[in-house]
């Protein structure tokens, strides 16, 4: 279920109880004694169908397991993802915010009344206003950072003003100085965005995000006789698949034109792309219109990813930037071989034996690789193997107690000496402004 406050009024409604200061918070689960049970508000843009949004999701039961009381507080429309967060024991509050200042003043309004322990804080425009809003309360704040933001493929990305992602990337680093402490799920994100933001290393945290390999299942000849029947495809056809929104940032376009060539080489192969579109939507059916017949399919969003997984011969990654992605863990929670571009997010989630790598942009390179996986999956690794990482270092409750973990200390310790001054100018800023 879905909980809205009243539109105009920039209160939230009694309903949001799950962030509520008169909440009992249950116990900590049996064997997690060592942490602390929180009462958690965590901002994010939406619950859509995308890499950060299915994390949080992914991470919920184990999470409410722990003794976490759990408000998932989003923008606007809750997205796709929202009934599967309550069903697992979260509440969606959503502010119905119209604009950055109206999040700003609903986020705060919500937060004033109900005073959670922790704000957790990713994407965009949530963590602009959730930094904000909890300042103004003097609140401990946690920020994610998803995704390797703000460098030359970012700001130089068709359709995307430099003027403006310049700009974006200012904001964000003028809020993040309200945050206490920060998270990414990699390493070479941490240090990136340490940079770009002129944030302190030291306060980011790296823990990674979570995948849940028994409920994507192994892939089975019955599965993937099964799914395949349900997708038109025959078993012998070669599946390369693509689990991606229609953005540039995914490399789409990139996997489309290594198509021509892979299909030169086998004809019947089949590349079929699930997820929602997006400003590359119309030049991606462009190209695709000027292959042959059969050779791209579009799905559109999709929620059976495993499903997927185990009907496809290969899992191709052609994205330009990533942090952690959630859809190689996906894969090697199934069994599916890998193809992914050479990023170092993407080598974090391999490591150092799975997954065959080729350079951003080499449409050549990628068809090739494709190629020779088609043929022989075991360039790929292990599936055994790939499904072992899984369950070793992305568990759900392994990476939940992770996070439990960093809120407790966070909270323990308090805001960093220039954080506290900061959060105390913006508070009374956010006053003024409101009057």
């Amino acid at each position: 279920m879905v909980r809205r406050p009243p539109r105009g009024s920039g209160r939230s409604s009694g309903a949001v109880a799950s962030v509520g200061k008169d909440r009992t918070v249950p116990k900590a689960a049996p064997g997690a004694a060592t942490l602390t049970a929180v009462r958690v508000a965590y901002a994010i843009d939406s619950l859509a169908q995308g890499g950060a949004e299915r994390s949080l999701v992914t991470l919920v039961p184990a999470l409410v397991e722990l003794g976490v009381s759990l408000a998932v507080v989003v923008q606007g429309d809750p997205g796709v993802l929202a009934d599967e967060a309550t069903a697992a024991g979260a509440t969606v509050i959503s502010l119905g915010a119209s604009g950055r200042a109206d999040a700003v003043r609903r986020c705060s309004a919500l937060l004033a009344e109900h005073r959670p322990d922790v704000v957790h804080t990713a994407l965009f425009e949530s963590s602009v206003a959730g930094r904000v809003a909890a300042a103004r309360h003097g609140l401990p704040v946690v920020s994610s950072f998803t995704s390797t933001s703000y460098g030359p493929e970012h700001v130089h990305a068709p359709g995307l003003s430099p003027a403006r992602v310049r700009g974006a990337q200012a904001l964000d680093a003028a809020t993040a100085r309200l945050a206490w402490r920060f998270h990414t799920p990699a390493a070479h994100a941490a240090d990136v965005m340490a940079r770009r933001l002129g944030i302190d290393r030291d306060r980011i945290e790296v823990i990674p995000r979570a995948r849940d390999a028994d409920a994507l299942g192994p892939t089975t000849p019955e599965r993937r006789a099964a799914v395949r029947a349900g997708l038109g495809l025959a078993d012998d056809v070669p599946v390369v698949l693509a689990l991606a929104r229609h953005e540039h940032a995914k490399g789409l376009d990139v996997l489309l034109a290594a198509a021509a060539d892979l299909r030169r080489a086998r004809p019947g192969a089949v590349v079929v792309v699930a997820g929602r579109e997006g400003g590359d939507t119309a030049l991606l059916a462009a190209a695709a219109d000027g292959l042959p017949p059969g050779t791209v399919r579009f799905l559109g969003h999709r929620d059976d990813v495993g499903d997927l997984l185990a009907a496809a011969d290969v899992l191709a990654l052609p994205s330009r930037r990533e942090g952690l992605p959630g859809v190689v863990l996906e894969a090697m929670a199934v069994g599916t071989p890998v193809v992914a571009t050479d990023l170092p997010g993407t080598r974090e989630a391999l490591g150092p034996d799975l997954g065959v790598l080729v350079p951003v942009g080499d449409p050549a390179a990628l068809a090739a690789a494709l190629g020779e996986v088609l043929d022989a999956p075991g360039l790929a690794g292990d599936p055994v193997a790939a499904r072992a990482r899984v369950r070793a270092e992305f568990s759900p409750p392994a990476v939940a107690r992770r996070t439990v973990a960093l809120w407790a200390r966070t909270i323990a310790d308090g805001p960093p000496g220039p954080v506290a001054g900061v959060a105390g100018r913006a508070g009374r800023s956010l006053d003024r402004w409101r009057r």
